[in-house]
């Protein structure tokens, strides 16, 4: 009596379950990463809300942009480092000779006044040809 062999066959068998979980938790990693670099706070500001769904941050997105903080003390943030005017006049000018075509974003807290804003938009006014932007928080 002769019995059949099997016989193996010679294309190898590719289990895909684990490399799909490794790929699913990279992604899960780069995404997570994405989400906390995008939102950069500078210092205790509280920025005002909205209540329609306006074009919040699609400009701060396709151009180079300077961020700049205004608290509810006044005290001015750039990379939420605290600086005095010289310093801000300084920054300002360095950043548009590298890039003339950047943008300037102002955020201040919620309980200034708007007295208190305008005052400081009309001394960076004197320092930047540019407009300067104000950001808001929009409401989900």
């Amino acid at each position: 009596m002769q019995f059949k062999h099997n016989q193996k066959s010679s294309i190898p068998e590719v289990n895909l379950v684990p490399m799909i979980d490794v790929l699913m938790s990279v992604l899960i990693f780069f995404i997570i990463t994405a989400m906390t670099l995008t939102t950069q706070s500078l210092g205790n500001i509280n920025l005002p809300s909205s209540q329609e769904n306006t074009l919040s941050t699609d400009s701060e997105k396709t151009a180079q942009s300077l961020i700049i903080g205004l608290d509810k003390n006044q005290l001015t943030f750039i990379d939420n480092q605290p600086v005095d005017d010289t310093k801000l006049i300084n920054k300002i000018e360095n950043f548009l000779t590298q890039n003339p075509s950047g943008q300037i974003i102002l955020k201040a807290d919620k309980d200034l006044s708007y007295q208190e804003i305008s005052q400081f938009l009309n001394k960076l006014s004197k320092v930047s040809s540019q407009p300067i932007f104000l950001a808001i928080e929009t409401s989900q």
